[in-house]
């Protein structure tokens, strides 16, 4: 049986406003290669529902959390470098938190 979390992770990814994302997006190892495909997405997608910038950075977040108990330490790492990247790619400037990450 398919447990409750699964199932409403699914719901949200596929029934909810949420992006409409290239195939495979969060399966890519490299921070480069994760945010230009959500800046894509999110300036292609009909379904968002907030600006450019925030619509990519909630579906970026989003899969953080649904996979944080079994993301290894550079999987991670990875996404969360991923969050620059899409600052840079908007021109906003990177959360301080974020900062020592970029190293």
């Amino acid at each position: 049986m398919i447990s409750r979390a699964k199932r409403w992770s699914a719901r949200v990814a596929h029934h909810s406003r949420a992006l409409m994302l290239e195939e495979r997006i969060f399966t890519r190892r490299d921070a480069r290669t994760i945010a230009p495909p959500l800046e894509r997405s999110a300036e292609n997608s009909a379904r968002r529902r907030n600006q450019l910038f925030r619509s990519a950075m909630s579906m970026l977040t989003f899969c953080i959390h649904r996979r944080r108990s079994w993301l290894g330490v550079d999987r991670r790492r990875a996404f969360e470098r991923s969050m620059i990247e899409l600052h840079d790619l908007f021109g906003r400037n990177a959360v301080s938190r974020h900062s020592t990450l970029a190293k």
